[in-house]
């Protein structure tokens, strides 16, 4: 008879104790396979005691956010589409124009809509940082640096 040992499951409050921070630096980077390692991280899957139901994903912080990468053409033809509710309400916002107005919204996007749509998902959005500069104000958290 072959017995599986199962690992232990994660409770809240090791997740909670065993939480790090990382800082990405976006400087060249493509926005797809970024933003999904980013998602990865936050969601907890790089660590060996992932558990799905429990938030035991950490905190990331992204700096350089304006340098981010898209290739193809998609630099020019790329438009982000939201809708206000009303007639004729639908906005849309060349990618370029949205790199030069608010380019952590891009990454933004693009992380979140890698997350789960559940509560779950929301509260592990909650721990994404994202900063236009090199500079960030997360020193505290002794953020530790990842090179991918």
């Amino acid at each position: 008879m072959n017995h599986k040992q199962k690992t232990p499951l994660l409770t809240r409050e090791e997740a909670l104790d065993s939480r790090r921070w990382y800082l990405f630096d976006a400087t060249g980077k493509t926005l797809g396979r970024f933003a999904a390692e980013v998602a990865k991280i936050l969601r907890g899957k790089h660590r060996p005691d992932f558990t799905p139901h429990v938030d035991c994903g950490d905190g990331v912080i992204i700096v350089n956010a304006e340098k981010i990468r898209v290739t193809g053409m998609k630099h020019a033809r790329k438009i982000y589409r939201n809708y206000t509710g009303f007639v004729g309400g639908m906005r849309e916002v060349p990618f370029e124009t949205l790199l030069a107005r608010k380019p952590e919204m891009i990454l933004e996007r693009a992380v979140k809509g890698m997350m789960p749509k559940t509560r779950l998902g929301g509260q592990q959005v909650k721990k994404l940082r994202i900063y236009k500069g090199a500079d960030h104000d997360m020193r505290a958290q002794n953020p530790i640096p990842v090179n991918i």
